[in-house]
């Protein structure tokens, strides 16, 4: 029997579950219902469905209707896909209805939200899976593989540089994302992936917390010191814009104007603000440091204006050393092929053993989105994977790695470390 799922959100991240559903995993899964807040897009995503793969019309739902869409359609899981604000609002409902959720990531934004999480999950017994595709990721699994056989003894230390280049960093800056309220900032919506990868790997979870984070490069006024004069607010059709390489024109990209051009006359959304504009409350350039319950030692920097995309992790431990780089595809969300978003470009893992000779170490080599991630963990949710409980991130994942984020924040703001046993409490601490 087919297993019936609900999917709230219908903007660009959506189409990854919804496809593999109706693509791939159509023997196991079925999908019931679309609810958002604007009705173009719901009309947009059922337009994809039945043209792309031959499905009928779903029925849709506005956001005001979520608990009569649980009631008529029978749907056992929500998919949750929504502006990262509104998380724990479906999430809970959901959980309280009776239905198990699976979200994207982050989990929520704020400590306040989490905790209403992981009370709910406390409450009902119902699951939350957050989808971490980064663990997933083969060069990432091998990492993990690596330190959990001990080839480098206890971890003591690692030092993580994630680089989001000019076209998918500054994506950030012209959307929804680019109000911290809305997002919890790249902190808590970027990196929750590499904490949690930190958190999978190491096999702990955060402690402490130091950060400092600034607005460096977007914004207007830092565009102003360097000479920089864009006197728009939006992209889409000005000609001053023209030639600004940070422009983004909706109208260029069917989906991009099917889902945003087309919709906005409902809740006046505009996807293409101007990086360089007023309105940003989120950082650009961060620096963090955090301490493990394992004793281990994080050193962490993102930056969104890079010259290429991707990641540079090495380990330290008492038998030896770990370095990993990978080079990314960049993009802009919904604006391509879903397969090339976070494609793994190159990759470079060494073990460099305490005493004897160093090694490259092989990869498997996957295509798809996010390191090649992205298919197997689809796989896992809704088919048939040998990953099992392995891999699959759960609520407390998802708390443990956004909690991180929300420190970091925290300190940008008090110049203090942050306990972050302080932000939330856990039904059954470790």
């Amino acid at each position: 029997m087919r297993k019936k799922y609900a999917l709230v959100g219908t903007g660009s991240r959506c189409r990854m579950f919804y496809e593999a559903i109706a693509k791939d995993y159509s023997d196991s899964a079925e999908l019931v219902a679309l609810c958002d807040t604007n009705q173009t897009r719901m009309t947009y995503t059922n337009k994809v469905l039945e043209e792309e793969f031959g499905l009928s019309r779903l029925p849709t739902y506005k956001a005001e209707d979520f608990q009569r869409m649980l009631d008529e359609t029978g749907a056992e899981t929500v998919i949750v896909t929504s502006i990262d604000r509104t998380h724990h609002s479906y999430i809970i409902a959901a959980l309280e209805a009776g239905r198990d959720v699976i979200t994207e990531k982050p989990m929520t934004t704020d400590a306040d939200k989490c905790q209403q999480i992981l009370d709910a999950v406390e409450r009902t017994g119902r699951d939350v899976r957050v989808t971490f595709n980064y663990r997933y990721a083969p060069h990432n699994s091998a990492v993990h593989e690596l330190i959990s056989a001990g080839e480098i003894g206890e971890v003591f230390s690692v030092h993580f540089e994630w680089l989001l280049d000019t076209k998918h960093g500054a994506d950030y800056f012209r959307r929804w994302h680019r109000d911290k309220r809305n997002s919890g900032g790249l902190m808590v919506h970027k990196s929750t992936h590499h904490f949690d990868l930190v958190n999978f790997w190491l096999g702990s979870r955060p402690e402490t917390v130091f950060g400092m984070g600034d607005l460096r490069f977007y914004g207007r006024a830092n565009a102003e010191e360097r000479g920089l004069f864009t006197p728009y607010t939006r992209t889409t059709g000005a000609e001053a814009a023209k030639n600004d390489p940070f422009a983004l024109d909706l109208t260029e990209s069917p989906v991009q104007k099917a889902l945003y051009w087309d919709a906005e006359h409902e809740d006046g959304y505009q996807r293409d603000q101007n990086v360089f504009g007023d309105g940003i409350s989120i950082e650009d350039t961060m620096q963090v440091m955090v301490r493990y319950r394992n004793r281990a030692v994080l050193t962490y920097s993102l930056n969104a204006y890079a010259p290429w995309e991707g990641f540079n992790v090495s380990f330290n431990g008492s038998g030896g050393r770990i370095e990993l780089m990978v080079r990314e595809t960049s993009y802009i969300n919904g604006g391509g092929d879903k397969d090339d978003e976070g494609a793994a470009e190159g990759i470079q893992l060494y073990h460099f053993p305490l005493h004897g000779t160093p090694r490259v170490v092989p990869v498997d080599t996957v295509e798809g989105g996010h390191g090649g991630g992205d298919n197997r963990m689809l796989a896992d949710i809704f088919g048939h994977s040998n990953s099992g409980e392995a891999y699959a991130a759960s609520h407390r994942d998802g708390a443990m790695s956004i909690l991180t984020g929300i420190a970091a924040n925290r300190s940008f703001q008090t110049g203090l470390p942050v306990e972050v046993d302080g932000l939330v409490k856990l039904a059954h601490p470790d």
